[in-house]
């Protein structure tokens, strides 16, 4: 049954994708869906606005419609799906979930002949790595290896997931790498901003996990753009967690 209450709206063209609003939505009532945060249902939006508050862009706001009531019932089912899915994996964000690979088999053996051998993977022993630091948080705005450079922008796990990391990004560029999930994006999002307003860059390429978390990297790339005032061209390449480009 619909209703005339208010619900939360979310402008596209302000939000970064950050995903603050998820952490703060106690309902489960919002994804980031391609890069934005949308509204699952809905009946999962209790219309009070909590998640408003830590929306660093202001994109969410408070508005009437008829739309679906909030039902109580059914965000209580989705909580409690979410957390099963929690105790399956030992945590809610797909990017701690625990998954072993196994090694594909050599051509003319089966899987149980090679079974215990160390699985060999070609590539260059070379490193293309030009300079140090390579964290974003100890890397200076001055760093004279920014200056006109191509920069990649990678988070920490694609250079474990991806096997020839040094061969597919890092030849040619330098590189910053941090954790969007577990390091302070304000801080993140002020270095960008210093860089990229000083640096005098040529491109920008961003290599980041497939999993919802490391997408929040895009958001804080965008804002450092935004409050540097500058336009630099934007690449960005998503890695599977088994390591392959999607």
């Amino acid at each position: 049954m619909k209703v005339l209450r208010k619900i939360i709206e979310i402008d596209e063209d302000l939000c970064n994708g950050c995903g603050q609003c998820i952490v703060d939505c106690a309902e489960a009532a919002l994804e980031i869906i391609d890069g934005k945060a949308k509204v699952v249902a809905d009946k999962y939006c209790d219309g009070l606005g909590a998640c408003m508050g830590g929306c660093p862009t202001g994109a969410l706001t408070l508005v009437e419609r008829e739309c679906e009531e909030f039902d109580e019932e059914a965000v209580e089912e989705l909580l409690k799906a979410q957390k099963a899915a929690e105790n399956k994996t030992g945590c809610g964000c797909p990017s701690s979930k625990i998954e072993t690979f196994a090694a594909p088999a050599m051509a003319g053996q089966s899987p149980c002949q090679t079974a215990n051998k160390p699985q060999v993977v070609p590539m260059s022993t070379t490193s293309a790595l030009t300079h140090w630091p390579v964290q974003i948080r100890l890397i200076p705005p001055t760093a004279p290896f920014l200056q006109g450079a191509d920069l990649l922008i990678a988070a920490d796990c694609t250079a474990i997931a991806r096997a020839n990391f040094h061969q597919d990004f890092l030849a040619g560029k330098v590189v910053m790498m941090g954790c969007p999930k577990f390091d302070d994006q304000q801080n993140y999002i002020q270095k960008f901003a210093d860089i990229f307003r000083t640096a005098n860059l040529n491109s920008i390429t961003s290599v980041i996990m497939e999993v919802p978390c490391c997408g929040s990297m895009r958001g804080l790339i965008n804002e450092g753009l935004k409050q540097a005032g500058v336009d630099i061209p934007v690449k960005e390449i998503m890695i599977s967690t088994r390591g392959d480009i999607m």
